[in-house]
């Protein structure tokens, strides 16, 4: 029985993987033809009657006066520099780079777990993380390949989604979910709304119908992500995001002649070894308390595919 769950559980995280994908895909397309800052704004804008019905169902009583203001606003900036991030990398990089980049946020969240949450992580771990790292300078090849905005932005978006993750499982049960959730919504509608001042360009009909497209996709795989972590265990859940690079390899080259070269294949493959062995590390206990890599089902958040982690919190599981 434990076995069936578990497959329930892949294959639902495994769906969930194609349509994150299949949402930056449509993020990709866009770029083309729009500033990445406008593109996020609409679809944000799209998203958020989607999210408004999610949250009116928050079982928490309060207000969206924050508990621990710090922190929040600490991770509503975070939150923002993620999405922004992973828009201005689609919209310029090769999917399958971009992805490779943003798969280092598990082991950004393993070091920002010692200051942020007290967790113990021991050699093993710390070599998987170093190895990691040195993966992620195989796929950025510096001196090799002139680094673009695309590349920082992808950086930035992996290095603020370990940030989110880290303090949102730091905040625990101490914050309302509709407190993480709305405040990086409304500082991503501030932020994005004052780029449209300095680039914008009309959008035609069925591109707006694409950033409607966004909104859903993120929200349906976020919600087949729950569904995964509730059929099976999360250890064997959370390496199924590593299946976004074979979705990017096959929609980079059917859709935008992308081919997949070595150095990203070796990075890619050096950063996923990494990052699994890290999470089958924390599956085993030991020295992790606080299991971060599992707890934070890392996805490089942005604010159409809020994070998992706090919509299940909204949307609890009937009794």
């Amino acid at each position: 029985m434990e076995s069936a769950s578990n497959v329930r559980g892949a294959a639902l995280a495994l769906l969930a993987m194609g349509l994150y994908a299949t949402h930056d895909v449509v993020i990709k397309t866009l770029g083309a033809h729009y500033p990445a800052m406008q593109v996020l704004f609409f679809s944000s804008l799209m998203s958020f009657p989607l999210v408004m019905l999610i949250i009116m169902r928050d079982p928490t009583p309060g207000t969206l006066r924050p508990s621990n203001p710090g922190w929040v606003a600490l991770r509503t900036v975070m939150g923002v520099i993620a999405g922004m991030g992973s828009f201005l990398a689609f919209s310029q990089l090769p999917l399958a780079q971009v992805y490779s980049i943003l798969f280092a946020a598990p082991l950004l969240v393993t070091i920002l777990s010692i200051p942020l949450l007290g967790e113990k992580v021991g050699l093993h771990r710390w070599m998987a993380v170093v190895i990691g790292l040195i993966g992620v300078l195989v796929v950025l090849r510096p001196g090799t390949q002139a680094l673009g905005w695309g590349h920082l932005a992808a950086l930035a978006s992996a290095i603020a989604s370990a940030t989110t993750a880290v303090i949102i499982r730091r905040l625990g049960r101490t914050e309302r979910p509709l407190v993480l959730l709305m405040w990086p919504m409304l500082g991503n509608f501030l932020a994005t709304g004052a780029s449209l001042v300095l680039d914008y360009r009309p959008m035609e009909l069925p591109h707006l119908a694409l950033a409607g497209l966004i909104a859903c996709l993120g929200l349906i795989a976020g919600f087949l992500l729950i569904m995964a972590y509730r059929a099976g265990e999360a250890a064997i859940v959370a390496p199924m995001q590593y299946s976004q690079i074979l979705w990017a390899t096959a929609y980079g080259w059917v859709f935008f002649q992308e081919t997949l070269d070595t150095p990203t294949l070796v990075g890619a493959t050096i950063i996923i070894g990494s990052g699994i062995y890290i999470v089958w590390r924390e599956g085993r206990g030991g020295n992790s308390a606080n299991r971060p890599v599992i707890a934070s089902r890392i996805r490089g958040e942005t604010v159409t595919a809020p994070r998992s982690s706090l919509l299940q919190r909204i949307w609890p599981p009937r009794p």
